[in-house]
């Protein structure tokens, strides 16, 4: 569980110790502001968890816990690829590629409730970056394609298929960076990693019976 009464950076220092990974991913609480430099009205909804600016996702000391050889997975919203790739970077990380998130509906067509000030959002971007030299993905990883379809949950959650993809393509030790619950094989780190979590907010009950649990 994330000590809120230290900055993330120390936090994260503290929680991982000497501890060094071959992977991480990681769904940060990115900031989202308009043109004045303010929080966009329209993410309100963002008040729901805590977010952190730019510089402080950036300042978190990935890359010391991370081997020679690595590969990260960072979830980023279309709006925010710019900065994602600017994290990428200060983590010690090489952009690679990446992987499309469809959300769909139950009949299959793309999920139209997301926002978008110039188009209506049905994607999110999983950035895929490596470190070190020979940092190929595994063999299952050059068959896998860069796009996953399934359907929206509670605000802001990601597929849980990420992690058989994942496992399938990268090697661990596994770390996963504002995560919510634990994972068996998995080093967890955020305010809600609690293997008990359960959405505090009301969850969309017509998409899925996790979602409405």
């Amino acid at each position: 569980m994330l000590d809120m009464t230290s900055s993330p950076t120390q936090d994260l220092s503290r929680f991982l110790g000497d501890d060094r990974f071959g992977c991480v991913m990681a769904d940060p609480p990115w900031r989202f502001t308009n043109r004045t430099g303010k929080v966009a009205p329209e993410h309100k909804r963002l008040s729901r968890y805590p977010t952190m600016t730019l510089d402080e996702i950036c300042d978190l000391p990935v890359a010391e816990h991370m081997e020679d050889r690595a590969h990260c997975y960072m979830w980023v919203p279309n709006a925010l690829l710019p900065d994602g790739l600017r994290v990428l970077n200060a983590w010690g990380f090489e952009y690679k590629s990446n992987i499309i998130w469809h959300k769909i509906r139950k009949d299959g067509g793309s999920d139209g409730r997301g926002v978008g000030f110039y188009f209506r959002n049905v994607t999110e971007v999983l950035l895929f970056g490596t470190r070190g030299k020979n940092a190929r993905t595994l063999a299952p990883g050059r068959r896998q394609v860069n796009m996953m379809q399934t359907r929206k949950r509670e605000h802001s959650r990601k597929p849980d298929e990420q992690y058989e993809l994942i496992e399938g393509c990268s090697w661990g030790p596994y770390l996963e960076l504002f995560g919510r619950g634990v994972r068996d094989g998995w080093t967890v780190w955020g305010n809600q990693a609690d293997a008990d979590y359960k959405p505090s907010w009301k969850t969309y009950a017509h998409n899925s019976g996790v979602a409405a649990e």
